[in-house]
């Protein structure tokens, strides 16, 4: 297959005139855009199956979310083949390539069930034909998020009080073992007792993501310095950034290798709040999450999340009381508000959907980049309404 006359976005975050060649499931070469006239570029003349005509529109790769609970009512904690195919499909439909499933703070056996679940899915896929043809179409799992239960009671949102634990590498590590080995980051309240040690136990094994924390500023210096250089939808869920004292969005700001997640739906924030994250923390590490719920790609109306009752309206959910309950917005969507609401220039923000998270989850070497060796994922975009037209995912057009 080949990408031709598209406007690519490359590894030096610009978008250049380019060609791209694709050879089964990986990219295999990025050329310049021969000239009209050149003997290679008359598509006739190219030796290949497939050529796609990008007509001058923007190619980038496909988009990574590292914080998704679900969409198309299908929910991550669901636990079934079914919701987890849903799941995966739509994402890929709408342009995000590679997810981190999601889940909550439920009960052990809940979390533990998931683990099993996912461990038997990708089993059946390495076994069964019909498994092996649907995971064509299906986004990457690039392993579980677990948002819960290590969280702060104080700042749990819309996470379940009662199912709330102190750190507990043991459980971590059962899930690892039901899932073969998928849990790839474990958000924690580093406040909580046992949080340092748990951090320096597992900071090789997994991620560790500063999450839903009354944190101040020195706790969360430390909870960094030992390793916990990833940060869960900044200024959600967290004590607020204040002059005398700066809490965890301050020790962001000093930490140079810390990733941050940020929830770009025009819902959760105030825009100018989101343009200066980017000034702050510079692109190359804001890491733009979707935090979307089974709502997304449904109509307005009443929903589950986490065990509480969820009211859509447009773009908003909320719970009974009138708190933000995460998002209706897949990623593709995030990215575009961030561009055009938001005003975040479209180079920044296309990083911060694409190779920032994958290095943010340690998956760069094979995903967020269209980057010779690394899987074929990209999108075509409209260059003017910015619209995604095609999605090229492992080397396949959906």
């Amino acid at each position: 297959m080949k990408i031709i006359n598209g406007s690519v976005y490359t590894e030096d975050y610009r978008f250049s005139p380019k060609d791209i060649c694709i050879k089964g499931e990986y990219f295999d070469g990025i050329t310049d855009r021969q000239k009209v006239g050149d003997k290679t570029s008359d598509t006739d003349s190219l030796d290949d199956d497939i050529i796609i005509d990008a007509k001058s529109d923007y190619v980038i790769p496909g988009l990574i979310d590292v914080h998704v609970h679900g969409c198309h009512n299908s929910d991550f904690c669901d636990a079934t083949y079914e919701s987890i195919s849903d799941f995966l499909s739509y994402e890929a439909s709408v342009g995000v390539t590679s997810i981190c499933p999601t889940t909550m703070t439920v009960p052990e056996d809940k979390l533990l069930n998931v683990a099993r679940v996912t461990g038997d899915y990708f089993n059946k896929i390495a076994e069964d034909e019909d498994a092996i043809k649907a995971h064509k179409k299906e986004a990457s799992f690039l392993g579980i998020n677990m948002e819960g239960p290590f969280i702060s009671p104080e700042k749990k949102g819309s996470q379940e009080l009662s199912d709330i634990k102190l750190p507990d590498v043991s459980l971590v590590r059962k899930m690892q073992d039901l899932s073969g080995g998928k849990i790839c980051m474990v958000d924690i309240a580093p406040e909580r007792d046992g949080a340092m040690d748990f951090i320096k136990e597992l900071k090789d094994e997994v991620v560790i993501s500063i999450a839903h924390t009354a944190s101040d500023y020195d706790t969360a210096v430390k909870a960094m310095e030992l390793g916990a250089l990833h940060v869960t939808h900044l200024y959600n869920a967290m004590s607020p950034y204040h002059h005398r004292e700066p809490g965890v969005v301050g020790a962001v700001i000093d930490n140079k290798e810390c990733y941050a997640e940020l929830i770009t739906d025009g819902i959760h924030h105030h825009s100018t709040v989101d343009r200066s994250t980017f000034t702050l923390l510079g692109d190359e590490r804001v890491v733009i999450i979707s935090d979307s719920m089974r709502a997304v790609g449904m109509p307005d109306g009443e929903y589950e999340f986490g065990g509480h009752k969820v009211y859509v309206k447009g773009r908003r959910a909320t719970l009974s009381d009138g708190t933000i309950a995460a998002s209706v917005s897949n990623l593709y969507e995030c990215m575009i508000t961030c561009i055009k609401d938001i005003k975040v220039p479209i180079e920044s923000a296309v990083r911060a959907a694409t190779i920032n998270a994958a290095r943010s989850v340690r998956m760069d070497r094979m995903y967020g980049s269209i980057t010779k060796g690394k899987y074929a994922d990209a999108l075509i975009i409209d260059k003017d309404t910015l619209e995604l037209k095609k999605v090229i995912l492992r080397g396949n057009v959906l």
